[in-house]
């Protein structure tokens, strides 16, 4: 039985305690709290580490869900369960599948503290996961996309660092690969209620991710404004006919990031709506965003 935590004083951010271990010789911590927030959920990320000789490079999982859903575990429909994770490990990379407070729980940058958050408490422990963080790339789809591509892009940022979780910097990652993600929130047109949502009780996402929101933390929640010369290189993933994020976000992010000189690509998935649904082989999308990962993680 684990001790007791102490009554007072600073979070305990432990190391974390092996779960369960695949078949395979797959590592799996799972539930691992890597900030606690006063009043809020518990914030957990759960860790796969493939066996290997040495500890393998790291990707973080951020799932999308309109900065108002989603949960760390699942993937869009589109995917079979686990594929991209299991797709990591079976490159020889570590991949960490992170939970954020939603937009409701909290406005931006809350979300973006915790994902940063969340890479602190990875390198903090890299060592007890047996991973190597100081290789580490992102990975997000659609909200998630946004996050992956902030989390790069204000590395040198301390305003946006945040102060849950593991204190200190969390430092910037090497490869990012965005599917879908919102380049700009305040240029994504303004969406309906999904099938099935009662349209008063849906509002635009955007608008509750930055409630309340002053012009300097509009331009901070934008990675098409936050782009610079020393970002990491970028895959972007877009479907052409994208319903709730369109296609043109990932055009104007790719052209910023060409401008600034940083190595991009834009694939896109011609017919594809939102989640690549349509798209007849997401496989080769997953086995083509792997091995950008593993390419530039370990040529690093």
């Amino acid at each position: 039985m684990p001790d007791p935590l102490p009554p007072s004083g600073p979070p305990p951010y432990r190391p974390p305690v092996e779960f369960l271990t695949r078949a395979d010789g797959t590592r799996i911590f799972a539930g691992l709290s890597y900030a606690l927030v006063s009043g809020y959920r518990p914030l957990q990320l759960d860790v796969w580490v493939p066996p290997a000789a040495s500890p393998p490079p790291l990707v973080v999982w951020i799932h999308g869900g309109a900065w108002l859903s989603g949960d760390r575990r699942y993937l869009p429909e589109t995917l079979r369960p686990n594929q991209l994770f299991d797709a990591l490990v079976t490159a020889g990379l570590a991949v960490a599948t992170v939970d954020y407070r939603h937009a409701r729980e909290a406005p931006f940058p809350a979300q973006l503290h915790d994902v940063k958050a969340a890479l602190r408490y990875l390198r903090a422990f890299a060592a007890e996961l047996g991973v190597d963080a100081a290789r580490a790339g992102v990975w997000g789809e659609s909200a998630g996309g946004h996050l992956a591509a902030l989390l790069a892009l204000t590395a040198g940022r301390p305003d946006l660092e945040g102060d849950v979780g593991v204190p200190g910097r969390a430092g910037g990652v090497d490869a990012v690969v965005d599917w879908y993600g919102v380049a700009d929130p305040d240029a994504l047109h303004r969406m309906s209620a999904p099938d099935g949502a009662p349209p008063a009780q849906w509002d635009h996402p955007p608008d509750v991710l930055l409630a309340g929101a002053d012009p300097a933390t509009h331009a901070a929640a934008a990675p098409l404004r936050q782009v610079h010369p020393a970002a990491p290189p970028f895959l972007l993933v877009h479907g052409t006919d994208d319903r709730l994020v369109p296609f043109a976000q990932s055009e104007a992010l790719r052209a910023a990031l060409s401008a600034a000189g940083v190595p991009v690509e834009l694939v896109p998935v011609v017919g594809a709506d939102h989640i690549f649904a349509g798209c007849p082989d997401i496989d080769e999308l997953v086995t083509r965003s792997v091995r950008f990962l593993a390419h530039t993680l370990t040529s690093s």
